[in-house]
This record gives C-alpha cells, structure tokens and sequence, in this order.
C-alpha cells in the first residue's frame, strides 16, 4: 500500500531544523529524524514517504529504505493508535516476556503483529528494548517503557489506553 504524498509547508520546516544540525555535504544524516517526523505526522513511513524524504534531502529511496528497514522504530505499515511493543529477548524471556505478549494478544484477539479492528491497538514482538532487569517490559508508541508487566498489570495498562482512546 502506498500513498503519493506531498511535503507540508510544515513538514519541509521540520526538515529545515534537522537538516541544520549537519554540515551541507553530510545532509544525509538527518534521514532518521526525517523519518521520525513522517512517522509523528502520518502514523507510518509509506515507500512513498521514504522517495519524499530522499527527494528532500538528496540521496536515494533505497538508502532511506535500509534506515527504514533496519530499525524496528519505524512503522511500515500502518498501526493502531497504541502500538505495544513487548520485548521477548532472552532476559525478558526468562521472566516470562513470551507469557507477557502472549497474553495481550490473547486479552485483545489478535496475533503476534496484528491490529485490532478498532484500530486502537497494534501488538508487536520486541527485540531488547534495553530494561532487562525490569523484565518483563513493554514499549507503548515507541515513547513510554512499561516494567514489571505481570497480566494484572497488563489488564491496567491496556484498560488505561482503551480509555484514552480516540
């Protein structure tokens, strides 16, 4: 699925801000803000948002494509309004982050990777999201990390987002 989109006005003044932290010969460094901002604004980053973004800042699609790919951060496809991240690494594993995903899944009727058909959740599988003595933890909007996460804790969380939801 992609989208043709055009720059804002707004977005090109974001870019601006970020570009300007780099020399002019090494523009190229911004790409990951760049992507953040197309992600903050539309929810995801379309192959079409990765040609904007190269387009804007002078280097190839498939070169923004590899950021884009690389890191887990960036959506490439769209997701609810709360993606949850639970990280299944080996700590993690070991204090029962599978059990963790496994039981949002099951609390919310999707699989491993899947949206909710409200649109408000997205569940994922995380590699180390760097909190291993917190085990097991979550990610919410790639923003707020969630420790301790046995399923009451679970339950309060995802009570607590349906509730915010839009």
């Amino acid at each position: 699925m992609t989208d043709k989109i055009m720059l804002s006005e707004q977005t090109k003044t974001r870019f601006d801000r970020e570009l300007a932290k780099y020399p002019s010969d090494q523009r190229v460094s911004a790409v990951m803000a760049c992507l953040s901002i197309i992600q903050q604004e539309r929810g995801w980053v379309s192959p079409d948002s990765e040609k904007a973004i190269a387009d804007y800042i002078g280097m190839p699609a498939i070169a923004v494509h590899e950021v884009t790919t690389f890191y887990n951060m960036y959506n490439q496809q769209p997701v609810g309004q709360f993606k949850l991240n639970v990280c299944t690494n080996l700590p993690c594993q070991l204090r029962d982050g599978q059990k963790a995903l496994l039981h949002v899944c099951e609390r919310l009727g999707v699989e491993v990777g899947g949206t909710t058909s409200d649109g408000v959740f997205t569940v994922q599988q995380s590699e180390c999201l760097g909190a291993c003595a917190d085990a097991p933890v979550a990610l919410v909007n790639d923003r707020h990390m969630v420790s301790y996460m046995s399923n009451d804790r679970l339950d309060e969380l995802l009570s607590t987002l349906k509730a915010q939801a839009k």
